[in-house]
């Protein structure tokens, strides 16, 4: 990934977004207990599989995978955590070498209200919780949402990202890169720039500070889950894209993925259900997208 080649654009590629496997949460949400109900995650282990099948089949290859998120279901220190983590990475152990895994932290991966010690578990098991990476002269940033959510219990750590980040978007406009991409769990919006704050976005104040400095380094698009279902909207030229689970729905989507094509000059993406990347793998019209040579 840090390759020095990655700096330089070398035409269209793509790349698979995923979100909330998180093991646990169908029979939490089935038995309408989800503080204690995720002691059985069989049917999400089944669906982790299928995404990892439909993504080891996909030609040309997608350049990495990630996950925005909500890995599992049990939030720090609850019973069934150990056993959940070490069932996704069983299935994820079977994704092709060559397709990179990217992790993104999540509020059931570090907590609510994180603490520097979920936090520094998290990295013990998943990697950093905030990191930065180039493809291809595209700039991609993976940043701890929570920390903008609720920081009252470890604010170093949130003024540490702030810093970092800061500095980051000073990097990727000296590089002159053809396009930055963010990743993280809970999105800014979930389809207005202006709609009111609950558990599915952040804060106002918070929101609007974080959308005009992604607007003002240019960021193209911040890519989410959390939400459960699929949504997005704009911010000036900035796009939140909001994907569903490839575990449990909460709304009226399939489980899924989303395929993410990065041109010359944009970000172009489509979700697909699980079965339908399986059985279909990517649509004509995006693979002629890839093929274009720069």
């Amino acid at each position: 990934f840090y390759l020095d080649d990655e700096y330089q654009w070398k035409g269209p590629f793509y790349f698979i977004q995923g979100a909330d496997p998180q093991f646990g949460l169908m029979k939490a949400w089935a038995v309408g207990d989800t503080n204690n109900g995720d002691d059985e995650w069989g049917e999400e282990i089944k669906l982790a599989e299928q995404a990892v099948q439909a993504i080891n089949k996909l030609n040309p290859k997608p350049k990495f995978f990630v996950l925005c998120g909500d890995l599992i279901h049990g939030m720090p220190g609850t019973q069934w955590r150990k056993d959940q983590e070490q069932d996704l990475k069983n299935v994820l152990k079977n994704t092709d070498q060559d397709i990179p895994l990217v992790f993104v932290s999540g509020n059931h991966d570090i907590g609510n209200t994180p603490t520097s010690e979920t936090i520094d578990n998290y990295c013990k098991n998943w990697g950093d919780d905030y990191f930065s990476f180039w493809v291809g002269g595209v700039f991609f940033l993976v940043l701890n949402s929570q920390l903008y959510f609720d920081s009252s219990k470890c604010p170093e750590l949130k003024q540490a990202q702030d810093v970092w980040l800061n500095e980051q978007l000073a990097v990727a406009e000296k590089h002159n890169c053809k396009h930055i991409i963010v990743f993280q769990h809970i999105p800014l919006f979930l389809r207005k720039p202006d709609e009111d704050h609950d558990y599915f976005n952040l804060e106002k104040s918070v929101r609007q500070e974080i959308m005009e400095k992604f607007h003002k380094a240019g960021i193209k698009a911040v890519f989410s889950g959390h939400y459960h279902r699929n949504a997005g909207g704009f911010y000036k030229g900035l796009e939140m894209v909001v994907s569903s689970a490839i575990g449990c729905q909460l709304g009226e989507d399939p489980h899924g993925l989303r395929v993410v094509v990065v041109t010359d000059e944009k970000i172009v993406h489509r979700y697909y259900s699980l079965n339908e990347l399986s059985s279909q793998g990517i649509e004509k019209e995006l693979l002629d997208m890839l093929a274009k040579q720069n």
